[in-house]
């Protein structure tokens, strides 16, 4: 990579870590140089924007899903979104969706901003986080989920938040590393029917430690059950994984032990079971290609200003 005017970033192309992407640009961008960069709502141009490009790929998923029926063709809707005459305004592309009939659907390409006085192109890509693995670039956005999956290392003991994630990353594996959250935040949580817990026992990782049986997660999440438990706990485990048609709690409750995401529990507590320990959080993160960084004299300047809005699980680079 060398040295550009504007400094690329990847991000995902649609979902809430975009929508989780975009409201952290809108709290650090600088959208154009002109004076008048203030709505008339009092929201920046960097904000109306960013809630521009949200409404609108929400109102394809809506389409895409049949829950609305579109006004014009798919072409026509992407002509109409997407202004190449002017560098600040949001570009769109199509990809096929995979539900049945694989049906275009229009997510986002592309948009320019200025952050910290310094144009920054947020791209949209199908897997941002192996496109920064791959050395395309040096900045990126994408779920702290599949740098667990695929490149922390598995020890015996596990990873317990964000701040344990760089430590985990082999050097000679990835040049990628974690700069900070964006606080997207839902967590990988222990649930159990509560008859399997003695008296007074907690839910937690010690229970897991001394728990002999099955625990039952999604196959996708395997290594990062791994990752996040360590090794030593699960040696007296064996995973067992829901049928394709079966909600994940709907199969932990037949189990009795399991891992699954959680934002509120309700869905958890309609099966019967009880939420414990917040294993790790599932959020979106901006992450950082060292290697490639170390080139661009800007990019330290724009990976700053983006964390800088960062809470509590920041991790210093």
């Amino acid at each position: 990579m060398t040295e550009t005017e504007a400094i690329r970033v990847a991000v995902p192309r649609k979902g809430r870590p975009l929508e989780a992407v975009l409201e952290r640009v809108a709290d650090v961008a600088d959208r154009h140089s002109e004076s008048d960069r203030t709505q008339s709502d009092g929201a920046s141009a960097a904000e109306a924007v960013a809630d521009e490009v949200i409404s609108t790929l929400r109102h394809e998923k809506a389409i895409t899903k049949g829950r609305t029926q579109p006004a014009a063709d798919v072409y026509q809707r992407l002509a109409t979104y997407s202004d190449l005459d002017d560098d600040y305004e949001p570009e769109y592309t199509l990809l096929r969706d995979d539900r049945q009939g694989m049906p275009r659907r229009i997510v986002f390409d592309s948009l320019t901003v200025d952050v910290d006085g310094v144009p920054v192109q947020f791209v949209g890509r199908e897997e941002p986080f192996r496109a920064l693995r791959t050395h395309e670039f040096a900045l990126g956005f994408d779920s702290a989920d599949l740098i667990l999956e695929e490149v922390v290392e598995l020890e015996p003991e596990g990873v317990g938040s964000l701040a344990d994630v760089n430590a985990r990353i082999d050097p000679a594996n990835t040049d990628v590393r974690v700069v900070s959250g964006l606080g997207d935040t839902v967590y990988h949580t222990l649930m159990a029917r509560p008859e399997i817990l003695p008296p007074g026992s907690d839910l937690d990782r010690e229970f897991v430690a001394d728990y002999e049986g099955e625990l039952c997660i999604s196959p996708r999440y395997e290594r990062l059950v791994e990752a996040v438990l360590g090794m030593r706990p699960l040696e007296n485990v064996s995973f067992a994984y829901p049928d394709d048609d079966r909600e994940e709690e709907a199969a932990i409750a037949d189990v009795g032990l399991g891992v699954y995401l959680t934002m509120t529990g309700s869905t958890a507590r309609e099966h019967g079971l009880i939420l414990g320990e917040h294993l790790f959080p599932s959020e979106t993160v901006l992450m950082e290609n060292v290697a490639e960084s170390a080139e661009l004299s800007k990019a330290e300047r724009v990976r700053d200003a983006l964390a800088a809005a960062a809470h509590e699980t920041e991790i210093v680079v």
